[in-house]
């Protein structure tokens, strides 16, 4: 009876009338156990230690395992690769919120790039079915952006020896590559989600300006599955069409965005989010980073733990506007400056003044290798160069920004400043600037626009040569925004154009290894939009070098607002060629303008309080557009402003107390071009 059974099975398959025997999975994690740092492996019943960051999220099918990026894996100490044999699967069903730094398993059992087979995922979203024949790694390989990020993807790979390598995205085969030989042996346990050693990233720009770093795979992960033998594509087809995947756990990446609630001019200690993932890196409190915001404006100025605290200009519409730090250069280690900071450990920001005229915030840093060696360091003393940025903030959406290092610490090759466009993670170019990206001018009023064109290395536009820079002053970002960055630098400053490539604007040409990226990395190009970004960088000035009590120091005024580039060249010449002050009344001693912070600065001599008086001779040339004014020892609480005879009630009015007694400090919110008298009356 029995074997008449078997030649009737037989009979059966051979006719089409009973189905093949299902194909198992030999190997099997479906995330649906997870105690105390394991994970249950369904066929062997065994639990694999998971190390790193990791969360329990919403699977394809009931839960997944949500990986981080930086530290998360799943180590298989306890399962046991099974032998290979002449065919083998992989599956697995994947969603991405970024793409890795550059090839990375989803799952691997290779042990130092030797060995066994993986199925990885590429830094433009690519996939790879990858097998180890003689010593050689023989890959099928699908195209860029196969992976769309925030997407369950179904993944399979798929081997047959001697014969062929196939990868399937979705049901439908994508890449395929023959080959010749077997797989001899897989080497170690399963890795899931994390390198199997350091490696670089990919579009790196200095090889020595680079290292090998550990990362992993950031998003969710679900139903692996290994199988000993090749699926067919009907039962790939059918395992895909069998889910109805619903969208994944996670959400679009933004820079930070920072809440609207204050409505005041002011500055803020806080912690700033970007994603959980990074920021769980952070050991860090409630009060890691510093908001400056506006009363009248929606305008905010950040000092951010992902910039390295280098402080970012951000528009009503949440456009970022950002600069390099003072940096340095060489042959051995690349880059030596601010974004090599990954951990902010030689990079820290605290509030020194915060009234309601004026607030300074500082930001000091060391410039750093990839390698966290420090710039010239002194072997006898151990002190290296350190750079100091005062930034004295005013409520018109302006700021002073001066950058001082002790005299002979930095030397050359050095770079002050590169300005440093923002890019959101998927964010284009053009949806930031316009094609005439930057508008330059000098305080005559010369101007010139800096654009995207067809060709920049052609005439007029080019080519780029450093031997060749111009005498403007003044440079506007046209950002799509009501409120467009600005600097103004003083006069005899040196400036850099560059023209881009128009083919670029609807891109995102640029280096994603700063801000956020925590690979230590001194370069690399941007070619898919995952990850936030820098873009575009020139102008680039080179400013006039002071020299002072042995520091050296270099200033800018910096902003933000609504103004048109005529109405900024008339704003920078009130700084750049101050109206003269004279004292008219009071035993008042007037030290002048301080370019370096913006600021008519005054001592009051009296013993009492009383009023003071001076004269601003404001002309054309010479124009008084909102100034600042630091009196020492005022020696009253509050005071009010008489400007030509009446009371201006628009004035920013507080006081600093000091060691030496309390300080007044005043913003006067007028534009004058006329001999202005200003009256200062004390009030208790």
């Amino acid at each position: 009876m029995k074997k008449h059974l078997e030649i009737s099975i037989v009979l059966f398959i051979l006719m089409g009338l009973v189905p093949l025997i299902a194909q198992s999975p030999a190997i099997h994690w479906d995330f649906e156990k997870i105690q105390k740092g394991r994970v249950l492996e369904k066929i062997k019943n065994r639990w694999d230690l998971l190390e790193g960051n990791y969360s329990e999220a919403s699977g394809i099918k009931g839960k997944g395992l949500r990986l981080d990026g930086f530290t998360t894996a799943l180590r298989a100490q306890e399962t046991k690769t099974p032998a290979p044999g002449k065919e083998l699967t992989v599956e697995l069903w994947l969603a991405l919120g970024e793409y890795p730094w550059n090839w990375c398993p989803a799952l691997t059992t290779e042990r130092d790039d030797v060995g066994g087979y993986r199925l990885q995922i590429g830094p433009y979203g690519q996939v790879s079915m990858e097998v180890n024949i003689d010593e050689q790694w023989r890959s099928a390989t699908s195209t860029r952006e196969t992976i769309p990020l925030r997407t369950w993807m179904h993944l399979v790979g798929i081997y047959r020896a001697n014969e062929m390598i196939e990868i399937y995205v979705n049901g439908e085969r994508k890449a395929f590559s023959e080959i010749k030989g077997e797989m001899k042996g897989s080497i170690g346990n399963f890795l899931l989600g994390l390198v199997a050693s350091p490696k670089k990233p990919s579009d790196i720009h200095r090889t020595f300006g680079t290292l090998p770093d550990y990362y992993g795979l950031e998003g969710i992960i679900d139903e692996v599955k290994v199988y000993p033998e090749a699926l067919t594509p009907e039962k790939i087809k059918n395992i895909f069409i069998q889910h109805e995947p619903r969208l994944p756990d996670i959400q679009p990446r933004r820079l930070p965005t920072i809440n609207d609630t204050a409505k005041k001019f002011g500055a803020y200690y806080t912690t700033l989010k970007y994603y959980p993932g990074w920021d769980n890196l952070w050991p860090v409190g409630d009060e890691a980073d510093v908001v400056v915001t506006f009363d009248r404006s929606p305008v905010k100025l950040v000092f951010w733990r992902g910039t390295r605290y280098s402080p970012a200009w951000v528009s009503e519409n949440e456009l970022w506007m950002a600069d390099q730090s003072v940096e340095a250069w060489n042959n051995e280690e690349g880059c030596f400056e601010h974004m090599q900071d990954r951990h902010c450990r030689f990079s820290n920001v605290r509030i020194i003044e915060n009234t309601e005229a004026r607030v300074v915030v500082h930001w000091r840093y060391a410039p750093v290798s990839v390698n966290e060696n420090t710039w010239r360091r002194d072997p006898k003393t151990g002190w290296e160069c350190w750079v100091d940025e005062y930034y004295y903030i005013y409520p018109d959406q302006t700021a002073i920004r001066k950058v001082s290092w002790k005299t002979g610490s930095l030397e050359f090759p050095r770079q002050f400043q590169e300005s440093e466009v923002l890019l959101h993670p998927g964010q284009m170019i053009s949806e930031v600037v316009e094609k005439d990206f930057a508008s330059v001018a000098d305080y005559n009023g010369r101007t010139r626009m800096v654009s995207f064109v067809e060709d920049p290395a052609r005439a007029p536009y080019g080519p780029f040569n450093w031997d060749k820079f111009y005498d403007y002053t003044l440079q506007q970002f046209n950002f799509k925004s009501k409120n467009k960055p600005f600097i103004c630098f003083e006069p005899d400053n040196k400036m850099w154009l560059r023209y881009e490539n128009i083919k670029n604007y609807e891109g995102v040409r640029g280096c994603n290894h700063w801000p956020v990226g925590q690979a230590r990395c001194d370069g690399r190009t941007t070619v898919v939009a995952d990850r936030p970004s820098h873009t575009i960088g020139f102008p680039i000035s080179e400013p006039v070098v002071h020299e002072n009590g042995g520091r050296e120091f270099w200033f800018g005024l910096y902003g933000m607002n609504e103004m048109e580039l005529n109405d900024l060249v008339r704003f920078g010449r009130s700084w750049a060629f101050p109206a003269e002050l004279t004292v008219k009344e009071g035993n008042l001693k007037s030290a002048g303008y301080d370019k370096s912070e913006r600021c008519y600065k005054m001592e009051n001599l009296s013993a009492t309080p009383v009023t003071l008086s001076f004269i601003l001779a404001g002309s054309k040339k010479s124009p008084v557009i909102n100034p600042a004014i630091y009196i020492k020892n005022w020696k009253s609480t509050s005071a009010k402003v008489i400007v030509d005879g009446q009371e201006n009630r628009d004035c920013r009015i507080d006081t600093k107390k000091t060691l030496e007694g309390i300080d007044l400090i005043i913003f006067l919110p007028i534009e004058k071009e006329s001999k202005t008298e200003v009256r200062v009356i004390p009030v208790s």
